[in-house]
């Protein structure tokens, strides 16, 4: 069975993204080298629009779309990072957007998805209500186009867009065997990247980073099959806590990652420290484990260098402030 993306597509959707996402830096701190024991570089994706490698896959799902789906409007589902992709690339291209949102999101995520000039419709994913269902019956109802998180080919073409520039920028530093370690929810990142890395820099591999008890992917790995968390919150991760790995994701990670790694949320939040303090960077929770990983779990890493991405720094100022008291 073939996979859902190649390389082709991922290269398509850098050409569409030209001229509208950032480059963004691939950073070094000589302090955090020193904290891990080998070189740390992190791809500062918390740079990106919207604060987010997520606007890479909304531009690129919504620019694929055919003219005629366009104007009929699109609808996503998100806990908040691909709800603002989705919502500013549609209001780029003057596209109308419904967003479905779960009412514990992170008030910063929900301000600014409503900002973006989309409409915001609630749900209470405490109590186990389907956004997919509601997505679902939205989209019917009003014609719009859905664009899943993850499960989406074009945005995980998008999404792969991260890895190329990866590629480059560590051949430009100098490493061509690395750890690539990817905060991973559905795993629309870590495909789209593992499948970039393969076509260009083949020394480097995929690792995905989860926060303790929302483990899927590194326990689904090492099963061989898709294996669901037990609950959707009870993490400050926010942005990776989808229920199990990606049905399209899946079989390229199986194919092309390492072994999953996780890392507490008080690690979490110890990276987001670090991350403020050495590289001068804001990163939220769910964004900062992939650092965390790179330095408190050190002896699971192999090599004088590893690579991870900061992912994502949409984060209320309260986290922020705890993130910064922690020692």
């Amino acid at each position: 069975m073939s996979e859902a993306i190649d390389i082709d597509d991922i290269r398509a959707a850098r050409d569409r993204l030209a001229g509208w996402a950032r480059v963004t830096p691939l950073l070094e701190s000589p302090l955090l080298n020193a904290l891990a024991g080998r070189r740390v570089l992190v791809k500062a994706e918390c740079l990106q629009r919207t604060g987010s490698f997520k606007f890479r896959g909304g531009w690129s799902a919504v620019s694929a779309l055919p003219e005629v789906a366009r104007k009929r409007g699109v609808i996503a589902y998100s806990s908040g990072n691909h709800a603002q992709g989705i919502a500013h690339a549609a209001e780029l291209m003057g596209v109308s957007a419904v967003i479905v949102m779960p009412e514990d999101a992170p008030a910063l995520k929900l301000a600014n998805t409503r900002a973006h000039g989309a409409e915001v419709v609630l749900y209470d994913r405490v109590d186990s209500e389907s956004r997919e269902e509601i997505g679902g019956r939205i989209a019917t109802e009003r014609g719009l186009t859905l664009i899943r998180p993850y499960d989406e080919p074009m945005v995980m073409a998008g999404q792969g867009t991260c890895g190329l520039e990866i590629a480059a920028q560590a051949r430009e530093a100098g490493v061509e065997r690395a750890d690539v370690l990817v905060c991973c929810g559905g795993g629309g990142l870590s495909s789209g990247i593992a499948l970039a890395l393969e076509a260009e820099a083949p020394g480097l591999r995929v690792r995905t980073c989860e926060p303790t008890g929302f483990d899927d992917w590194a326990r689904s790995l090492a099963a061989g099959e898709r294996l669901a968390n037990p609950s959707e919150s009870d993490s400050i991760c926010d942005a990776l806590l989808s229920p199990l790995p990606g049905e399209l994701t899946f079989p390229i990670l199986q194919r092309l990652a390492g072994p999953g790694l996780t890392v507490t949320d008080d690690e979490a939040l110890m990276a987001m420290r670090q991350a403020f303090l050495r590289l001068k960077i804001v990163a939220e929770p769910g964004g900062a484990v992939a650092l965390a990983a790179a330095l408190y779990r050190c002896d699971q890493i192999d090599g004088d260098a590893v690579i991870c991405t900061v992912s994502g720094g949409n984060v209320d100022p309260a986290m922020f402030a705890r993130a910064l008291a922690k020692v």
